[in-house]
């Protein structure tokens, strides 16, 4: 069990009601932790339609998560 610290923006922020929020976890990926996210919270949009960065660096949705890290979930920008 590894604890990560995640933020939101976006619908995403407005669908969990929070900005940000530490929990624990044994996603191994990126890619399951939204996963697992997405199921815990309803997050409407898939992984496809998101980019995802690790400790301030976009990354792949391969990508490790390890004890610590800190993930942001970032949804496409609305244009106008």
């Amino acid at each position: 069990m590894k604890t990560v610290h995640v933020r939101y923006f976006a619908v995403l922020r407005e669908q969990r009601g929070l900005e940000e929020e530490r929990i624990e976890t044994e996603a191994v990926s990126a890619a399951e932790l939204y996963e697992e996210l997405r199921g815990r919270h309803r997050f409407s949009l898939p992984a496809d339609r998101l980019r995802v960065a690790i400790n301030d660096d976009f990354a792949p949705w391969t990508a490790l998560v390890n004890d610590g890290d800190e993930l942001v979930f970032i949804p496409p920008v609305a244009g106008g």
